[in-house]
């Protein structure tokens, strides 16, 4: 009895492990967001001093530069590594992270920052696309979307606890003291993997080529458009989320770290929800979290004046957000059937497409004179153009249904797809 419940632990403690390192990465990730005013503070005197708007703009590009990284590394990674052990490259990858967070805390002028970041983001995708499809693996194809859900929480449930630490510290003590933190916070998630995660045995038949055979198929490059484009929305304003608290809602400088809790309880809420509902109708979920995201949005562009209305959008954003990420991992995994491993990276690359393009864009309207508030203008147009996207796939897969044809993509016929 006491062997079996043993047995039973193990995919827990290994799915929290796994979360871990999420939890570091959502704080790699956002962090610099909370300290943009900081860090044009510190790396931009002369500039901030002069055109502040112009300095925060120039900060957008730390944030840009890690999806850069994302984006480049999720696939040349995830490709390469198909055939390797899986806990052998988990522990790679996390020890890349601690190199790239020691390094950005060592940055002393902002283009040394940026190419920090650059190389904080190589593993990302890589990392949470293996994570994912190991949870998959250890808690069973019925619940892929809430081993999704479990993984990517780790990332939300940083948003309430971790990135407001964090900035709190790099508030108080400098920038870099954030990221000496996040690489101290690496360290551990990389012992706790090489502990609790099983030796999963790779996919010998994977290869390069095999994996990109799933970038054949229009389903799989329409769902990572829903993601590049709608998820855009959280990061054209979520980057810029500091000086528009403090210059549009007047919001304390102490009461950051709580408005940024806020965003990440709406986040850990949505992902747990979306993956639920995932298992249930990936369709419906989509159509749903792209709605909350749209609500968040227009009610800050609206509301962000006041207090209630800035802690009440930053949650209705953060929460339509998140929920899309399982929902498209899932729906990944649902359409790609070939190249999961590259896929699920592609899904984060996906992502931060839209990180860099929400910030950069955002930027663009700030350094422009359109004033804090029009990122979220901006933000709203991404997650139309998002839903555009989701309408497009889910019709596919009706016309598909009604003429009852065979997918070209998947496990069998349309009515295998969550819809």
């Amino acid at each position: 009895m006491h062997l079996l419940a043993r047995t039973r632990s193990i995919p827990l403690f290994a799915v929290t492990a796994l979360a871990l390192g999420g939890f570091a990465i959502g704080a790699s990730e956002f962090t610099g967001m909370g300290l943009v005013s900081n860090l044009a503070q510190a790396l931009l005197p002369t500039l901030y001093e002069s055109a502040p708007a112009r300095a925060l703009a120039a900060t957008a590009w730390v944030t840009t530069a890690y999806a850069s990284g994302v984006v480049v590394g999720a696939p040349a990674i995830a490709a390469l590594t198909a055939r390797l052990p899986v806990r052998r490259v988990l522990t790679v990858l996390l020890a890349m992270f601690v190199l790239g967070s020691v390094l950005s805390a060592a940055s002393t002028t902002l283009p040394m920052l940026v190419g920090a970041r650059f190389l904080a983001g190589l593993p990302h995708g890589a990392y949470f696309g293996l994570a994912v499809l190991a949870a998959r693996r250890l808690l069973g194809e019925a619940r892929r979307g809430l081993g999704a859900a479990a993984v990517i929480g780790g990332l939300t449930i940083s948003n309430i606890v971790g990135i407001p630490v964090v900035t709190g510290l790099g508030q108080r003590f400098g920038w870099a003291s954030a990221y000496v933190v996040i690489a101290v916070l690496f360290a551990v998630a990389l012992v706790l993997v090489f502990v609790f995660v099983p030796a999963l045995p790779a996919d010998r038949r994977a290869t390069v080529r095999s994996e990109m055979r799933a970038l054949r198929r229009p389903q799989v490059w329409l769902a990572l458009g829903m993601g590049a484009v709608g998820f855009g929305g959280l990061f054209a304003v979520y980057s810029f989320i500091s000086p528009l608290s403090r210059q549009i809602t007047g919001l304390a400088p102490d009461l950051l770290p709580f408005l940024l809790a806020t965003v990440g309880l709406g986040m850990t809420t949505g992902n747990f929800v979306g993956g639920w509902a995932a298992d249930r109708s990936v369709r419906r979920t989509s159509y749903a979290a792209l709605a909350v995201l749209a609500v968040g949005l227009i009610c800050l562009a609206l509301t962000a004046r006041w207090h209630v209305g800035l802690f009440a959008s930053a949650f209705l954003i953060g929460a339509g957000a998140a929920a899309l990420g399982p929902t498209i991992q899932t729906r990944l995994m649902d359409v790609a059937h070939e190249g999961q491993t590259l896929v699920a990276a592609l899904n984060h690359s996906a992502f931060n497409v839209a990180n860099g393009l929400g910030a950069a864009l955002g930027g663009i309207v700030i350094a422009s004179g359109m004033g804090l508030l029009a990122p979220a203008w901006v933000g709203i147009a991404l997650t139309a153009g998002g839903a555009l996207l989701a309408v497009t796939s889910f019709s596919i897969d009706r016309n598909h249904r009604r003429s009852g044809r065979v997918l070209p993509y998947g496990t069998g016929r349309i009515s295998t797809i969550t819809a």
